[in-house]
């Protein structure tokens, strides 16, 4: 028996004994006596995650220990920050904080580009007891607003601007128009002045960051942690769901930080000491716990990057960074290798870099191709390991774990189950179905610690959403199989949430944008393959009758509205004016088969079709605007 099936075994046999012993690694007020109950994991725990991550290395003598390396390409500038050094600012930060009026158990919402002031913002609401929400920097107003009233926070932080290749991102117009647009109005917003554009405050209600900083600093004020139940919420990160009201995911303090402790070593082989980078945002989840949780809680170093793949200034980034901080790990999404190869496909530029302590490159966000792996495997020889996970878990669910034993790579999967997920492929029934049988991929209740114990103010939106349609289970929304040795294939989303270069983002969403176009009397709005980015939005428009308008200008004014309502995440850059969709004769549009349609897969004529006369017609339209694959 292998490391791996020992302690999948171990976990199986006696789980609140397996979750009890790796709970001896956090340092908690009150220890927990009751690992699991009706309320969730370690109920009568009581903790601090900032005390975790920041004040227990400093009192155990790591305080001069690298903890942040801020790496910016875009303004080719980096700073490193201690244990110690982090802890004075996120200290101090929580004293602005406290200053105005943020106690525990209120709301604040992080609109910030990648920079450290951002993990600092995290941190401090942990330190608090308060929930962090953090958004996307550059989502766009509508999103923000939403987000402002479903949290409904005290107080906003967020920055004059982020930056992108060849362009500054204004994000104070954005945030003030999505406070204009909100219903619920924060009292008080923080803003980070950037040199690239400087923003225009409100009198009373906006502060600046640095100006906030220095009086906190004066009047002493650095608050110690505040004691939080291990249940408490650490924080709330929205995910795209479809239509209505914004998915609240939220995340427990106890079980969060147990689950991600215990990864750091066994899942991805990190050491305290070590160097660990993820390239991903502190908006999505990659970045609460990869970035900032994952690693400061392990005493790791941890590499906050602000640039791109390519362009920050070529293809060459990524070895650079791993060069010259020493990076350990990596863990990004396929997109940004797909992105890497296209530039340098021969992986010319790896041989400028030494990469001599860099051992792992992981991959998460969307499917890894093989392709992709194969050519990172050759690129950088060391093991390229894909894993799968979701905003819910907040954690891996299926990886190859590494710290426990490498196992043998089997291209297209993600790996095993990790303990802690019983994972199962079931049929509409819930009954499981044969190895190698396409189903649907569900978690066995109850969820492991660092999952989701609900969505935020929305208990029966949470049920609706992952309980219900699988008694018993969690649905992952995730469709594939298992093979005969207990690796899953994650093969599609069973939903109509797309994978854009590993940000989830709904179709239903979008489709909500075009709709509200007035020429536009239905649409739909597909996901089809992209070499680059996984997935891209594809939009399919019928026009009111009697508008007689080029169809080519009602087709830029629907990506116009898309980028504006939802942002340039979404890379919806093309729609197709077409005389009708698709539909089931209970009225329900098959976006599943115009999607094979659009990307050369073998499809069949649906049994409850209305008219199929209509799918030729949707070919024809694709083929016309050269976007039909060839099989």
């Amino acid at each position: 028996m292998g490391r791996y099936a020992e302690a999948y075994a171990s976990w199986k046999h006696d789980p609140l004994g397996f979750w009890a012993e790796a709970a001896r690694d956090i340092d908690w007020i009150s220890a927990p006596d009751k690992i699991y109950g009706p309320q969730g994991w370690f109920p009568d725990a009581i903790c601090n995650t900032c005390w975790n991550a920041l004040d227990r290395h400093v009192i155990e003598g790591n305080g001069e220990r690298k903890a942040l390396i801020y790496d910016s390409a875009m303004m080719g500038k980096v700073k490193h920050f201690t244990y110690a050094e982090l802890l004075d600012k996120v200290a101090t930060f929580a004293g602005v904080l406290q200053r105005h009026g943020v106690a525990k158990g209120d709301r604040v919402i992080i609109y910030m580009p990648m920079v450290p002031q951002a993990v600092v913002a995290m941190l401090a609401c942990a330190r608090l007891g308060a929930i962090h929400s953090v958004v996307f920097g550059g989502f766009a107003a509508k999103e923000l607003a939403t987000r402002i009233d479903d949290a409904r926070p005290r107080l906003i932080v967020s920055a004059s601007c982020g930056l992108e290749p060849g362009r500054v991102v204004a994000y104070k117009p954005l945030l003030d128009e999505a406070i204009n647009l909100s219903k619920f109005k924060p009292e008080t917003c923080i803003i980070m002045q950037r040199a690239a554009l400087e923003a225009s405050l409100v009198a009373g209600r906006d502060f600046d960051w640095v100006d906030e900083m220095e009086k906190a600093r004066a009047a002493g004020a650095k608050p110690s942690c505040v004691p939080v139940a291990a249940t408490d919420p650490l924080y709330v990160l929205y995910t795209s769901g479809t239509t209505g009201k914004p998915k609240g995911v939220v995340r427990d303090n106890g079980g969060h930080m147990v689950a991600l402790k215990w990864s750091m070593k066994n899942i991805y082989g990190m050491n305290p000491g070590e160097v660990f980078w993820a390239a991903s945002d502190v908006g999505w989840v990659v970045g609460h716990s990869y970035i900032v949780y994952g690693p400061l809680l392990h005493g790791c170093t941890t590499i906050l990057f602000e640039g791109k793949p390519v362009g920050t200034p070529d293809a060459g980034t990524f070895w650079r960074v791993i060069a010259d901080h020493g990076v350990k790990a990596l863990f990004t999404a396929p997109t940004a290798f797909r992105a890497i190869k296209k530039e340098d496909p021969k992986a010319e530029l790896v041989k400028d870099y030494d990469l001599s302590k860099y051992e792992m490159l992981f991959l998460a966000g969307e499917r890894g191709d093989p392709d992709t792996i194969q050519w990172a495997e050759k690129a950088l020889d060391v093991p390229v390991i894909d894993h799968w996970w979701q905003t819910e878990s907040g954690w891996p669910m299926a990886a190859n774990p590494m710290g426990l034993e490498p196992l043998p790579v089997k291209y297209g999967s993600p790996g095993v189950a990790i303990p802690g997920y019983d994972i199962q492929v079931v049929d509409e029934a819930s009954k499981s179905v044969p190895a190698g049988m396409t189903g649907a991929i569900v978690v066995k209740l109850p969820l492991p610690p660092g999952c989701l114990p609900t969505l935020w103010q929305n208990d029966e939106g949470f049920k609706a959403s992952y309980l219900s349609d699988y008694p018993g289970f969690y649905k992952t929304a995730d469709a594939g199989f298992l093979d005969e040795d207990g690796y899953l294939y994650v093969m599609s989303r069973t939903d109509d949430i797309i994978n854009v270069a590993g940000h989830r983002l709904s179709t239903g969403g979008m489709e909500e944008v075009l709709a509200g176009h007035p020429d536009v009397a239905e649409c739909a709005v597909i996901g089809v393959a992209d070499a680059m980015k996984g997935q891209v939005p594809l939009g399919f428009l019928v026009i009111n009758k009697g508008v007689n308008r080029p169809a080519e200008d009602i087709e830029k004014e629907a990506v116009a509205l898309v980028r504006e309502k939802i942002g340039p995440v979404a890379a919806f850059k093309t729609a197709l004016v077409v005389e009708r969709l698709p539909k089931t004769r209970s009225g329900k549009i098959l976006r599943g088969t115009m999607r094979k349609i659009a990307d050369g897969e073998e499809w069949t004529t649906p049994a409850t079709i209305d008219d199929p006369a209509i799918l030729s017609e949707i070919g024809d339209v694709l083929g016309n605007a050269g976007l039909r694959k060839k099989k």
